[in-house]
């Protein structure tokens, strides 16, 4: 299955991948060799770079290491294809424009039936053939109508999150549905079940959470997939990954549960028993 990454931080970071932990997940020793892309935000934009190619062999990657893009929102993502060619079009993480900002999401799993399920109705359409983006596309849909009715800047979180939770909710019903999205406000983390190395069944943690504080400026913080420096004193950072990254203390989601990550903590956590309690009461 593929792989997915997310940062959010407090102040803007650099969120460096290392070359031998991205290569060892993307294509030297495991088997995501189809693509690789990561967007960083910067205020409502975004700058991506996408790649169907393994990481272990990516000129962009080196690249990318040599300079280091500062972000306080971080979306990565590691492909190994079910569906769809190896292709830019089919790269994850796809984006969007809505609301006059740029929208990202990335996607883990396998959705059977999702055309079926949700007939295209809206004006988002997807370029290539996964039905990652075209999950994508359905979450925009459901998202315009929030957006256009906006006075403000984003609309509540709290409308926002509802709408989330719904669509996640249909998608675990089709398949394992892990998946990050992001407004550039904050970073929605939907962790459901992934298949596990030596297992043919899916089963949960889809997703992984640390949480990192650096009370001094100038301050850095090492992991074997990462590493994060920043300016600021009291710098806060939370990561999601599909697997654990280090042998620090990740703590595994449960199948289901949606986090909404912002300035590096934890905003809201929203578990799928408590959304289907208020599904049945029309809340």
């Amino acid at each position: 299955m593929c792989e997915l990454f997310g940062m959010s931080a407090r102040f803007a970071a650099t969120a460096t991948l290392s070359m031998e932990e991205l290569a060892r997940h993307g294509g030297r020793t495991d088997r995501h060799r189809d693509g690789w892309g990561v967007a960083f935000f910067s205020g409502p934009d975004v700058h991506c770079v996408r790649e169907p190619c393994p990481a272990a062999e990516s000129p962009a990657l080196r690249f990318m290491m040599s300079h280091a893009y500062r972000s306080r929102l971080v979306i990565a993502h590691i492909r190994l294809a079910t569906a769809g060619e190896r292709a830019l079009r089919n790269t994850q993480p796809f984006l969007r424009e809505l609301g006059g900002r740029m929208h990202v999401f990335a996607h883990n799993g396998d959705l059977p039936g999702i055309r079926e399920a949700f007939p295209a109705t809206g004006p988002y359409c997807p370029v290539g053939e996964t039905d990652s983006e075209y999950a994508f596309c359905v979450l925009m849909d459901r998202m315009r109508e929030l957006w256009a009715g906006c006075a403000a800047d984003t609309p509540p979180l709290t409308e926002r999150l509802a709408v989330v939770a719904e669509l996640a909710r249909a998608l675990r019903a089709l398949g394992p549905a892990n998946f990050l999205y992001s407004d550039g406000d904050v970073l929605f983390c939907h962790g459901d079940r992934r298949q596990h190395p030596g297992e043919t069944v899916f089963r949960a943690p889809g997703l992984h959470l640390l949480e990192r504080r650096c009370r001094s400026g100038r301050g850095r913080l090492e992991m074997a997939a990462l590493s994060l420096s920043s300016r600021e004193a009291n710098q806060r950072v939370a990561l999601v990954a599909s697997v654990p990254l280090s042998d620090e203390p990740w703590v595994p989601l449960e199948a289901g549960e949606l986090l909404v990550l912002r300035d590096g903590v934890v905003e809201l956590r929203w578990m799928p028993e408590e959304w289907e309690v208020r599904h049945e009461c029309g809340a």
